[in-house]
């Protein structure tokens, strides 16, 4: 957070130090039963979607990343829900406290095929029978985005969801 003073922008008092923040627009797509999933070069199977990019909507920015790391064009349903979590800095990867704010949006594929993500970090999306999502070693927001379709809670915030067995923050 900062203060516009005089056309300069100062750290406000408050504003917390040390630790790390992303906004990041996910796609919760499901069709036939099968969810859209990407498979991380990390390993772990996610939704498609990622980092809000400065001055973009998370709207647009849903959409350009199922491009991206899908080869699929979308479209936009419906707001699902947002996800707000802070993973404290003993099990971040950069070892300092991080908060992710997640939007998640049901999406539908209306054009592309499916493809990795050229010079990415997707190197595959495959329809997954949602079944079969608990036995992968996946995101755990993949489970948020499920929860979510499910649910759609009336404030859309999202209840905590446990990271345990093949889920990975």
């Amino acid at each position: 957070m900062n203060q516009e003073t005089a056309g300069a922008a100062e750290p406000i008092a408050s504003e917390p130090k040390g630790g790390s923040f992303r906004l990041a627009a996910y796609a919760v797509c499901i069709e036939d039963g099968r969810v859209l999933l990407a498979h991380h070069a990390s390993g772990n199977w996610t939704l498609p979607g990622g980092r809000v990019e400065h001055a973009e909507d998370p709207f647009d920015a849903v959409i350009r990343e199922v491009a991206e790391e899908t080869g699929c064009d979308a479209a936009v349903e419906r707001l699902l829900g947002v996800d707000s979590r802070v993973i404290p800095a003993a099990a971040a990867r950069a070892g300092i406290t991080h908060q992710n704010v997640g939007i998640f949006y049901q999406v539908r594929i209306t054009g592309g095929q499916l493809r990795p993500e050229p010079n990415g970090e997707t190197v595959e999306s495959v329809w997954t029978p949602v079944p079969e999502v608990a036995g992968l070693r996946r995101s755990s927001l993949v489970d948020i985005g499920l929860a979510l379709a499910r649910t759609v809670p009336a404030t859309g915030h999202v209840a905590p969801v446990p990271v345990v067995g093949l889920i990975q923050n």
